[in-house]
């Protein structure tokens, strides 16, 4: 009988996990050859326009609430948070610019992008398992179409170009939401709110927030498309794929998130 040790395990568990990242980078990879060649190819093996605007208002535009009203209630609560005990310090008025550097910088594409995962990414993981138990991906492959340039492609770059564009909105929310709690709270006009935001912001804040935005759009993309199109057994499968493509894209958001804001800090200095 053989008996596993802890190191096995874990190697083993690194394995799996240097094999699963090294997947999504492979499917990355793909997508982006394929898009500037289907952008410009001629009739058949075109870009989907339609196809891409139905997933970029799917993913993106139906997601606009949910994610505003998130940050701006996450902008309110830093204000609750931070503000008293800046007033206490006599600080009260760098309030806006914290929450200004806080938001364009880590909290607006972060929240935003977690927010998504759960609103998009499980449903398309599930959709794509459906297809795959129900083998319309090998229908597909044995019309000689790809699956990865037909269903994928337009998917990633739908939650790419929509989560940068509400990591935008996100910003403007939680300094919205700071701006009316500081003013209910410690008296800050958000005529003063605004114009300290602005001053305490520069383009590199802005950049590097919009930055990362892009690039956790690739993987809310890129991640439940692989888990989907490589679902097996059946419906269980598919609740397993769903399930697994939140956690796991949490958890790489978060991963990358930390990655990015080290090296960007290393930039600065």
């Amino acid at each position: 009988m053989s008996v596993t040790t802890p190191v096995e395990k874990l190697g083993s568990a690194g394995l799996k996990t240097t094999g699963f990242i090294g997947a999504i980078g492979l499917l990355l990879r793909d997508v982006a050859a394929l898009s500037p060649r289907m952008v410009t190819a001629t009739r058949g093996r075109r870009l989907a326009w339609d196809n891409l605007w139905f997933q970029m208002y799917r993913v993106g535009v139906r997601s606009i609430g949910v994610v505003g009203l998130v940050t701006f209630c996450i902008g309110a609560i830093l204000a609750l948070q931070i503000g008293p005990i800046l007033e206490d310090y006599g600080a009260a008025a760098q309030l806006p610019t914290i929450i200004g550097i806080a938001m364009f910088r880590e909290l607006g594409p972060l929240i935003g992008a977690i927010v998504l995962t759960g609103f998009a990414g499980a449903s398309i993981a599930a959709e794509l398992g459906t297809m795959a138990v129900a083998e319309e991906l090998k229908a597909l492959r044995s019309h000689a179409i790809s699956p990865i340039r037909f269903l994928v492609v337009p998917r990633v770059l739908a939650t790419t170009i929509m989560t940068v564009c509400l990591a935008t909105f996100s910003d403007a929310m939680g300094v919205v939401g700071g701006a009316f709690t500081s003013n209910l709270a410690l008296g800050i006009t958000p005529t003063q709110y605004l114009r300290q935001t602005f001053e305490a912001v520069g383009h590199f804040d802005l950049l590097t927030g919009l930055f990362k935005a892009g690039v956790f759009g690739a993987i809310i993309g890129a991640l439940p498309c692989y888990l989907g199109m490589n679902v097996r057994g059946g419906a269980s499968g598919v609740g397993a794929a769903t399930t697994k493509t939140v956690v796991y894209s949490i958890v790489a958001l978060v991963c990358v998130d930390l990655l990015f804001t080290f090296v960007f800090y290393m930039l600065e200095l």
